[in-house]
């Protein structure tokens, strides 16, 4: 038996225990000269899409896992412009790598970009590999970025399954795995090698992604809409609001802080350069001091902890004058603001920490939390 026949087996098998029913080779056939017909006409112009370069597939790829196509183009096209290759990336310092990030969020993404970028450069000559099996062994490459190269760098008939593509299938054949749990992805990837279309596989994972963000979307769905309406089990049966089947989400947990702005004499604001580990390794913040759920310390409290951890001692607001939440994937922030200023600051500050310019601020990294702050104390200014 051939490794290619073992593996249609195994996946008719999976098919099979999960009650999916594929469809002859004729129907699939029809659907995939349906589904690209479609994105022929209709597909997004996107500057990602110019050329089948693996690099910059791979870079729109994680720029584009957790935000919105309208958000990422000018990221892309800036940092495109300052890391023009793998080796841009590999050999650039990190501050400006961070830098050309930061608003997009979740920056472990650029983090382990330029750790597989570096892996490139030393194990594979420069040039990312064409085996999604080396592919996926890169820093930060999961299933779906592997899929998603092989497919539309190398032509390989490879499933780039990513919740639009879920969302699209589990309709098509009225799935009912919850498509919140990562073994799910699975029958998902079955599914699709089964009818991704051989000669055109990257222009078909696209045309999936543009029609689950464009007609087959999780809320305001018009099935009678869909190019691939007669194929839809669940529109066929009218069943297409029970799906995708998705669990809850946990929700995040609450964290509370106390936050500074600090100005010295000079205008200038004490800043914080976060741990190189953990969460916003590396970025910097305005002082930031945790507290226990909503209990909130007094005024000479809060300003005798900032003289033990910063060296300084302030003019501390009697009451906060703002309040900001961030929500990361598993905690949100509440951050009270105070606004302080500098009375008497020891000979060294912490190593950790500078005076800066708010003119100057454009010259560091900073974190969601951190542009919410300032935002808050701008806000608060003009209202004074």
């Amino acid at each position: 038996m051939t490794k290619k026949r073992e593996q249609q087996n195994e996946t008719r098998a999976l098919l099979d225990q999960h009650g999916i029913q594929m469809w002859s080779e004729e129907k699939i056939e029809r659907f995939r000269a349906t589904l690209l017909s479609w994105y022929d006409i209709e597909k997004r112009t996107l500057p990602w899409r110019i050329s089948n370069d693996p690099y910059r597939i791979w870079v729109s790829e994680i720029m584009l896992q957790q935000t919105r196509v309208d958000t990422v183009i000018p990221y892309y096209l800036n940092f495109m412009e300052q890391f023009p290759t793998i080796k841009d990336l590999s050999q650039a310092h990190e501050d400006k790598l961070l830098k050309a990030w930061e608003g997009l969020g979740y920056y472990s993404r650029v983090r382990n970009m330029q750790k597989a970028a570096k892996q490139i450069m030393t194990d594979y000559e420069g040039e990312m590999p064409r085996d999604p099996k080396e592919i996926i062994k890169l820093s930060g490459i999961g299933p779906y970025t592997a899929g998603a190269i092989a497919s539309m760098a190398f032509d390989l008939p490879e499933p780039a399954v990513d919740g639009n593509v879920m969302r699209v299938v589990s309709r098509l054949f009225e799935i009912e795995v919850d498509i919140a749990k990562p073994a799910s992805r699975k029958i998902f990837e079955a599914v699709m090698r089964e009818i991704i279309d051989p000669y055109k596989p990257g222009d078909f994972n696209q045309a999936f992604m543009d029609l689950g963000s464009s007609i087959c979307t999780p809320k305001n769905y018009h099935p009678e809409l869909s190019p691939i309406k007669e194929f839809n089990a669940s529109y066929i049966n009218e069943t297409w609001a029970n799906y995708p089947v998705k669990s809850k989400k946990k929700k995040a947990v609450p964290v509370y802080y106390d936050g500074f702005l600090i100005e010295n004499e000079h205008g200038e604001f004490l800043l914080e350069k976060r741990p190189k580990e953990g969460l916003l390794a590396n970025m910097w913040i305005f002082p930031l001091l945790e507290e226990q759920e909503k209990e909130r310390e007094n005024t000479i409290k809060l300003q005798k902890k900032l003289k033990e951890d910063y060296s300084i001692e302030i003019r501390l607001m009697e009451k906060s004058f703002s309040e900001v939440t961030h929500i990361f994937s598993h905690l949100k922030w509440t951050i009270a603001v105070y606004y302080g200023k500098l009375s008497c600051v020891e000979k060294v500050l912490p190593e950790k920490c500078q005076w800066v310019h708010p003119d100057n601020f454009n010259e560091y990294t900073f974190p969601g939390p951190q542009t919410k702050l300032w935002q808050s104390y701008l806000a608060y200014q003009n209202m004074q």
